[in-house]
């Protein structure tokens, strides 16, 4: 038959299978996100883009050299995929699936900074204790 063929077989114009993977799948392998069903719902909200194009399902398939921007809820993560995960393997392994391009980030950004305490030097003051509820969204 002219259009069958083989698993794993890549036919004129098309990657082979295993570069490219789901996208929800890919959150799930890459440790973006502790699960695939909540992988599944951040897409479906509209918090991921692909190459700057809004994604709404989580089936559409991404591979390296596309370009994620994950809208997470205290950060945003701009992530270049270098290759597709085979499982869910320990973080050092998931951190080898892209390269984060996202900003590191700036202390003047309106950011309330937790103060730096030595090892050992006791309990909290009442002020670094009012300062831990307001990064905490306590208060």
């Amino acid at each position: 038959m002219a259009g069958s063929g083989r698993q794993g077989e890549v036919q004129a114009g098309q990657q082979p299978v295993a570069s490219r993977q789901r996208l929800d799948k890919w959150l799930w392998f890459a440790r973006i996100v502790k699960s695939r069903t909540l992988a599944a719902k951040l897409v479906s909200e509209g918090h991921v883009r692909v190459n700057s194009t809004r994604i709404d399902t989580p089936a559409k398939a991404v591979g390296p050299g596309d370009v994620l921007t994950v809208s997470l809820p205290r950060d945003v993560k701009v992530l270049k995929i270098l290759a597709s995960g085979s499982r869910r393997g320990p973080f050092e392994e998931a951190r080898l699936l892209y390269e984060d391009l996202s900003p590191p980030p700036q202390a003047g950004d309106g950011a309330i900074l937790m103060p730096k305490r030595e090892a050992g030097a006791g309990r909290p003051t009442k002020r670094d204790r009012r300062v831990l509820g307001l990064w905490l969204g306590r208060e």
